[in-house]
């Protein structure tokens, strides 16, 4: 292993812990050290708790030197976006309007870290109120990418990309409405999950749309990724919209391999972006990886997304309206300008065109599974369909404009309808574009097949190494 912790993945470093060849007191150390050089690159943090983490990491090791291991991410340091509540602390959204906001109670994803032994280093920048895909937010400054402080992070789970990427943190939560988990996976080289809808409890984290809103973890590897969730995972009294499927051993169903199974390939050039050559290249390569490992890889012919992203903008903006009205109304100017217009837009929707939203949902999974997923075990398709732009190019504040709105809206093309169907859906890293930054590929499975994604990707990644890429 290398002789710095932080630069090792999170399973390596939880079982070097466990196993009394490091503390977490020199794993809380290694991070904070590494903080202190990324954060001014980065602006991942919103807040950091050094004095409260060595506490915490000093009473994990007491508990593992009385015999008493909580679980497999015991004295762990993470972070988190800042979205999720911890009772009597600050949680902002990424906004101004909750810069000073205080937690009336913990959310239950924190509570089962908390469980597990994780040591909480602080809480991560986001895109205000978790709506924006490229990492912006005027309110607390911009999040930087890691591997080129002039390119986006992905959004809204910003911070948590930047973080696990430059090797400040082992783990993060982030949320997922439209992408925002498995965008700035991609933009930032990590391994990130969009779980099945329902799979994860949501309760106690911002919401940005109900009906789309899925929390989950990002890591440095997909061992790393299977570990979290399984802890994260589970029905959760507290949100009626969670699953009470039992919970698979993911990590355990890793090593099964990929010989023998079925995936489809889509490199789509229509919809709200094109397909750019580097990417659909890397996604390739990625293929063939796979074939070389005994999977056998065909096309697959995805359906027309064009109703099912116009349903997904429908239900997020009136779900964000509704619950913005408040606020929309009494300090409208403390929103950021285009944080404003996207959810003032909710206001004039008609209620019938919400409820033929949700109701044709079904009948886009039906045809999602009928079609692309017809004979497959999984999806291969791009993450993000073009290199990684500028942080200056994607402003949409101070530039505006067709082309700049059409590049932003092209970020989550092959992402959110993926929320929208409610399907499990894995970003790996599969490359690097010609400007050096990542490039990243989604894998899409069947409802709670979240087991089936990460054997794929724990596959490609034991046959590559561009997750082992560290940002200079």
């Amino acid at each position: 292993m290398n002789d710095d912790p932080a630069l090792r993945d999170l399973s390596e470093v939880a079982d070097a812990i466990a196993a009394g060849r490091i503390t977490s007191v020199e794993a809380t150390e290694a991070c904070l050290a590494r903080i202190e050089i990324w954060q001014p690159r980065t602006n991942a943090f919103l807040r950091l708790y050094k004095k409260k983490a060595l506490e915490q990491a000093r009473a994990m090791d007491r508990e593992l030197a009385a015999g008493k291991r909580r679980g497999p991410l015991h004295g762990v340091p993470m972070a988190h976006k800042d979205m999720y509540y911890r009772k009597g602390e600050r949680s902002t959204g990424g906004s101004a309007i909750r810069r000073d906001w205080t937690a009336p109670t913990t959310a239950t994803a924190l509570q089962k870290l908390d469980a597990a032994g994780v040591v909480e280093l602080g809480f991560l920048n986001m895109a205000e109120f978790a709506a924006g895909p490229t990492g912006h937010n005027v309110h607390h400054g911009h999040c930087r990418n890691p591997w080129d402080s002039s390119r986006v992070t992905g959004g809204s789970s910003s911070g948590s990309g930047a973080s696990v990427a430059a090797r400040m943190v082992y783990g993060a939560l982030g949320s997922d409405t439209g992408g925002s988990i498995r965008l700035p996976a991609s933009a930032c080289g990590v391994v990130g999950m969009k779980a099945t809808y329902g799979r994860v409890s949501r309760a106690g984290a911002v919401a940005r749309s109900w009906s789309l809103d899925h929390v989950g973890p990002l890591t440095r590897t997909v061992r790393d990724n299977a570990r979290m969730l399984g802890i994260l995972a589970g029905h959760d009294p507290d949100d009626s919209t969670t699953s009470d499927k039992p919970v698979p051993d993911y990590e355990a169903l890793l090593e099964v391999g990929v010989s023998g199974l079925k995936i489809g390939l889509a490199l789509p050039n229509d919809g709200p972006a094109p397909l750019d050559g580097q990417v659909g290249g890397a996604v390739q390569a990625a293929a063939d990886a796979l074939g070389r490992l005994g999977a056998r890889v065909t096309a697959a012919k995805l359906p027309d997304f064009t109703a099912l992203y116009r349903a997904a903008e429908v239900m997020v903006k009136c779900e964000a309206a509704a619950m913005h009205r408040p606020w929309m109304e009494e300090t409208p100017e403390l929103y950021a300008n285009q944080v404003h217009t996207r959810m003032e837009a909710g206001f004039f929707i008609p209620a019938t065109h919400y409820i033929d939203a949700l109701r044709l949902r079904t009948h886009f999974v039906r045809e999602f599974l009928d079609t692309a997923m017809d004979g497959v075990d999984a999806v291969l398709l791009p993450a993000i369909p073009f290199p990684i732009p500028t942080i200056e190019e994607t402003d949409t504040e101070t530039k505006g404009g067709p082309a700049v709105l059409k590049m932003v809206a092209g970020f989550t093309g092959l992402t959110r309808p993926f929320n929208t169907l409610g399907l499990p859906a894995l970003s790996v890293p599969c490359g690097f574009d010609t400007n050096g930054a990542p490039i990243g590929l989604q894998l899409i499975g069947r409802p709670f097949a979240e087991a089936m994604l990460y054997r794929i990707g724990h596959a490609y990644q034991g046959a590559t190494d561009h997750h082992r890429r560290v940002p200079a």
